[in-house]
């Protein structure tokens, strides 16, 4: 089928690489000139392992291209991917200015029956809303709309893709379902559901995903800090928990709060949508509000060691982008942690295996950027470490111990067991486990 997606962030981007590969003619479509000659000759813009073989190949054997021309690619396209921003306005709810506009532009460029497709995450009601602008210009004999949230984890996004657990497809027309069964049955041959339904249960699908995840996340913080409190071990509780088959074991892990893309601002919009339907969400409101005070709690610990005052003190970071295997850091908890530390003049100096780039928008000049993990460490009052990379769970202990001003560690992950951090003699506050070295 000629697929065209709308949209070269992240979701559009991945989505458009992982239809080619199935077979497919995709032609991805964005506003940026730059960005679309760059991906012309081979950029990928984004960290995402796996993605850049899959761009390469489809690239070179001509079923993924690359174009700002969106009125011919409208009219050549079977489905049409909407892949746009739709970021939190001022009041929380999702900006549906991007999509919207785009729907009021496909409205006179379409000459045949299409599948018109949400897979932006959007706000109950999107779909109709979508379909009253294109039902202006065009006979509804000529397109469906669909709704289709992604459910891509970064980092692991093209395997989520490629094998997804579930596909949720949003509609109500028999011939619109045909064509999206069949572009997605490649995806699905180890018997894993399509589920059809209403368009509406399925952008309320995302959201709800989305905001329960987020509560398992503020719930172990919650119980990683009440652990703390009366001399328990989370580790042992999550694992305790974990085997129960009605609790299961993903998104047990406390730490220093969430962040990305999807879960700060799924949760905003979806307590939003409740608060403009007269209902009180008081676990959605609960669980944000847990979430800011996580990202905080390690700041807590840092002024508790050194008596209130940070002005001055070197702090090492290792990890920035939200989570490992991606470098994005929209939302990431240490942002907010690197600006409270800069406002009590600490020194900061941060490595991230990726994301480092980005972060420089924003601290370029506030704060050193390491060479590598060991060098962020070099005459460093403490360590907090804020992203659970693989490159940091086994370093060599006896190196940072040599590097740093004293052998401290604030560890926002629980990368490491208690016992082997006593024994080399480390400082060790975790989160909801006992104190090493007190």
């Amino acid at each position: 089928m000629n697929i065209s997606v709308i949209g070269t962030g992240y979701v559009g981007l991945v989505s458009g690489t992982c239809f080619a590969e199935t077979g497919n003619k995709v032609t991805c479509v964005d506003i940026d000139a730059n960005k679309v000659e760059r991906m012309k000759n081979g950029y990928v813009p984004i960290y995402e392992p796996g993605l850049e073989l899959l761009f390469e190949r489809n690239s070179r054997q001509g079923r993924l291209k690359f174009t700002t021309d969106l009125e011919t690619t409208v009219k050549n396209s079977d489905i049409i991917f909407l892949a746009l921003p739709t970021p939190p306005g001022a009041d929380g709810s999702a900006d549906l200015s991007f999509v919207l506009q785009v729907a009021e532009q496909m409205s006179t460029m379409i000459e045949k029956y299409t599948v018109i497709v949400d897979k932006s995450t959007v706000p109950v009601g999107t779909a109709e809303k979508v379909e009253a602008i294109l039902s202006k210009k065009l006979s509804r004999d000529l397109f469906d709309v669909v709704a289709n949230p992604e459910f891509l984890r970064e980092g692991a996004a093209i395997d989520d893709f490629l094998k997804p657990d579930r596909v949720v497809i949003g509609t109500s027309s028999e011939r619109a379902r045909e064509r999206m069964q069949m572009l997605y049955g490649p995806f699905v041959r180890q018997g894993n559901p399509i589920i059809f339904m209403d368009q509406r249960s399925a952008e309320m699908t995302k959201y709800a995903s989305n905001a329960y995840l987020a509560t398992r996340i503020s719930f172990m913080n919650e119980i990683a800090n009440l652990c703390e409190a009366v001399g328990a071990n989370v580790d042992f509780v999550r694992k305790g928990m974990g085997s129960d088959g009605r609790i299961g074991k993903r998104f047990l892990f406390p730490g220093v709060g969430y962040g990305g893309s999807c879960f700060p601002k799924d949760v905003q919009a979806l307590s939003k949508t409740a608060h403009q339907a007269a209902y009180d969400f008081k676990i959605l409101d609960a669980v944000m509000n847990v979430n800011d005070i996580q990202k905080h709690r390690i700041i807590d610990k840092l002024k508790i060691y050194f008596n209130g005052d940070l002005a001055g003190k070197k702090i090492a970071i290792w990890g920035i982008a939200f989570k490992p295997n991606t470098d994005d850091i929209r939302e990431a908890p240490a942002l907010t942690i690197m600006r409270e530390l800069l406002k009590m003049n600490a020194e900061i100096a941060a490595f991230d295996p990726e994301a480092m780039d980005n972060a420089k928008g924003e601290f370029a000049h506030k704060i050193i950027f390491g060479e590598d993990q060991y060098h962020v460490l070099e005459n460093a009052d403490a360590l907090c470490i804020l992203t659970e990379w693989s490159v940091f769970r086994t370093p060599d202990f006896d190196q940072m111990k040599s590097l740093m001003n004293a052998p401290v560690i604030f560890d926002g992950r629980n990368l490491y067991d208690l016992r082997p951090m006593q024994d080399i003699g480390f400082y060790y506050n975790s989160i909801g486990r006992d104190l090493v070295g007190r």
